[in-house]
């Protein structure tokens, strides 16, 4: 298959190195200002891992014309922005797969819908989402993760070329809420970071449970299915975002209590935001991701957040 993959970030140049090493023809797109495409022409490598010569590196978006499918890994706030620019290119007839995890923040659309409202409807449009980090990976540390659609074809066509024993592709078969559960564990991840930070790491499982817990609640309220949070998109993904060395979103939280600098992109800083948006919008309680919300962007002092979250009115569990 020949993929144009867009981002060569860290996530991005791990797909454009995973999907060579399945056989696929494989070129990775760049903007021309980007020190991470500058480097790959350099030496091939980034701090991860070394891309082999096969792999074409470009900065010219029209490439992708050429390809069967766009793999898609980038900023999620940057996103409507490329869509825009991809629809000036009249692309057609192109399988998108979007690697990221968010929601756009001053709407709360899902990566998707946004896709879809901006392409061609020829084009047929996948999510890939799930646990994993490019340092294990590239370790041979073997994971599972997800592919969804609303076109099952093209669904079980990803499956097939994409799997292997590095990564093993479960079929999803609830796109609303893979999206809202992948993109949401960002933000308990921020509020993992800040029970580190604040010296309450004991509470983590009580976080995970009721974390999964409102997510759940929130996407069936949107149409998805409950059971979705539960899933690999969203719980199975919390040992890569709520106790991960590696995790930019846990690393974030634990520095933004700490009142320390923090200059790694964070998806959950943008999430939380669609999330507020989107509990309003389906009247869903949110409590931790409101309490991360007040913090970050409202300034509210951490200790005393958490202290008001841990005690709230006693109710039932379930």
């Amino acid at each position: 298959m020949d993929i144009f993959v867009i981002g060569c970030g860290r996530w991005g140049g791990f797909l454009a190195w995973y999907l060579d090493r399945l056989g696929h023809r494989v070129t990775l797109y760049g903007r021309e200002s980007s020190e991470n495409l500058r480097r790959f022409r350099a030496t091939r490598k980034n701090e991860y891992l070394t891309l082999p010569e096969r792999v074409a590196l470009t900065s010219d978006l029209r490439l992708a014309l050429g390809a069967e499918a766009v793999v898609v890994s980038i900023a999620s706030q940057g996103l409507a922005a490329l869509i825009s620019e991809l629809g000036d290119l009249h692309i057609a007839d192109k399988t998108f797969v979007f690697c990221m995890k968010g929601l756009e923040a001053s709407t709360g659309r899902r990566l998707s819908e946004i896709a879809s409202e901006g392409l061609d409807s020829s084009n047929k449009i996948a999510v890939w989402l799930g646990p994993g980090h490019v340092q294990a990976f590239t370790a041979g540390v073997p994971n599972c993760m997800v592919i969804d659609s609303v076109d099952e074809a093209i669904k079980v066509k990803l499956v097939e070329a994409f799997s292997s024993e590095l990564i093993r592709f479960y079929y999803g078969n609830d796109i609303i809420g893979g999206e809202v559960g992948a993109a949401a564990k960002n933000v308990i991840g921020i509020a993992a970071g800040m029970l580190d930070g604040i010296g309450l790491s004991a509470l983590k499982g009580a976080l995970m449970s009721r974390g999964t817990r409102e997510i759940a609640q929130l996407i069936e309220a949107m149409g998805g299915k409950s059971a979705s949070a539960y899933g690999l998109c969203h719980l199975g993904d919390y040992e890569a975002t709520v106790f991960s060395p590696y995790s930019h979103n846990r690393r974030f939280g634990e520095a933004a209590v700490k009142g320390e600098p923090y200059a790694e992109l964070a998806e959950g800083f943008f999430t939380v935001r669609a999330l507020k948006l989107l509990s309003e919008r389906y009247a869903a309680e949110l409590p931790i991701c409101s309490c991360v919300y007040r913090i970050v962007h409202e300034g509210a002092d951490p200790r005393r957040e958490f202290e008001a979250l841990f005690t709230r009115s006693l109710k039932k569990e379930f």
